[in-house]
Parts: structure tokens; sequence; C-alpha cells
């Protein structure tokens, strides 16, 4: 940047004056619950388990949909941009990323009541479908909204269909974390998209089946061979004895 001669001078182009930089800030302090760091945690890594070769997944991190003004934010718990292979980002900036398709609310006792506030701002930044889970409502309430005509309109509950996602939304019950939120393959919520240690678990499980399955072939087979072994022997002793 040069400033000997009046104005400035960027990528050898001079402007009449220097521009004004805006803080755009990562961070912010905000209290979590356990259970609320946990549910997203858990969210977090089955979409990038399943997603991040093609798709950036993101969480917690701020969207800013207003290049003139930072106060214009949201931190969704997690998102998803379509087409970007996952990479390290600090914040996303709707004006040099594009917006995300999805974005997910898990929601705490702190901003549950703030749900409908953060769909105005959700249809600023542009997103086509946005989902919102509080497992702390009794019953646990899952709720979706898709872009229509550039409005954000919530679905009738009972349609778990992804329209950004190759799945379905489901609530199912957690042996650690009690209701949870997942994309399934399935309608029923059977087919779960898998975290990695849930992948883990099933490749162990499934390298072992396949071991027992071996070792039981391989006792069948023995058992057939010794059959078949006595048989011969009983055979040529009945020929010995006609022979005799």
């Amino acid at each position: 940047m040069d400033m000997s001669s009046g104005g400035v001078v960027i990528g050898g182009i001079r402007y009449l004056r220097a521009p004004k930089p805006l803080h755009f800030p990562d961070s912010a302090e905000v209290p979590e619950s356990r259970f609320h760091e946990d549910l997203c945690a858990l969210l977090r890594a089955l979409l990038r388990h399943a997603f991040e070769k093609e798709h950036c997944v993101g969480g917690d991190q701020f969207i800013y949909w207003d290049a003139g003004d930072p106060r214009q934010c949201l931190a969704p718990d997690a998102f998803v941009r379509l087409g970007q292979p996952d990479d390290r980002f600090k914040t996303w900036k709707v004006w040099e990323r594009g917006a995300p398709e999805l974005a997910i609310e898990i929601l705490s006792d702190s901003d549950a009541s703030t749900i409908e506030q953060k769909v105005v701002k959700y249809i600023h930044i542009g997103v086509r479908e946005l989902v919102a889970f509080d497992g702390e409502s009794q019953p646990p309430r899952l709720r979706i909204w898709d872009r229509v005509e550039d409005d954000l309109l919530e679905r009738e509950p009972g349609n778990g269909a992804s329209t950004v996602l190759p799945g379905y939304w489901v609530v199912v019950q957690h042996a650690k974390y009690g209701p949870a939120l997942r994309l399934a393959r399935d309608a029923a919520g059977v087919l779960l998209f898998p975290t990695p240690a849930e992948a883990e678990a099933e490749a162990r499980q499934a390298e072992a089946e396949a071991r027992q399955a071996e070792a039981e072939a391989r006792q069948a087979e023995a058992e057939a061979r010794q059959r078949a072994e006595r048989r011969i022997r009983e055979l040529e002793e009945a020929l010995r004895r006609t022979q005799g």
C-alpha cells in the first residue's frame, strides 16, 4: 500500500483514500450447558464424517451477511455449504464464500425463546433449510423451515426430509445424551449417519463378525472332512469284508 503522494495505491490502482477496515470478531463468550455442548459436538462430528470431503461443514463460527455492519451475524451450531471441500476458517462471510444452504440450531434454555428472531436473520443470510431442535422441552421438539419465494416457511411437524442433504432429520434416544438430533438415511431413523466413533465401532463389529463367520466356516469344513474320512473308512471296511 503506497500513500507517498496522497491517495493510496492498492494492487496497482490508485484510490482517493485508504480503506476504513471493519473488525469482524471470530469469537464471543457465550455460556453453554454441557447438554447443549455435547449435542452440538455429536451433530458436527457426524456431518463432517459424512460430508466434509465434498461439502464445507462449520459450527459455532460467526456468519456475517452485511459487509458494512459486523453486528449483523449469527453463529449456528452447525451449517453446511454445498460443493466446497471442508477447510479451516475462523468466520464465514457470505459475500466471500456464499450463503450456507443449511443451518442448524440446538436450542438451550437461553435461546429457545429467540428462535423466531433468528429466523428473520437466517432469511437475510440466505439459507435454504433451517433446522431447530429443542431437546430440553417435553417432549423434545424438532422444527424445520424451508426457503420458499425468498421467505423461510416452517413445515408442519412430521416431515423430516432434508432438502439439502440426502437424508431425514430424526430425534433418537442416545444412550449417553438422551434425546438427540440425528440425520438418517430412512424416515424411521433406523439407518443413522454415524459419527467417526460409531463408524469405527461398526467397523470393529463387522470385522469381529467376519472373523467369527470365517472360524465357523473352517469348523464346518473340518467337520465335513471328518465325516467324509469316516465314511471312506466305513466303505473300505465293508469292501474288505466282502472280499474276505
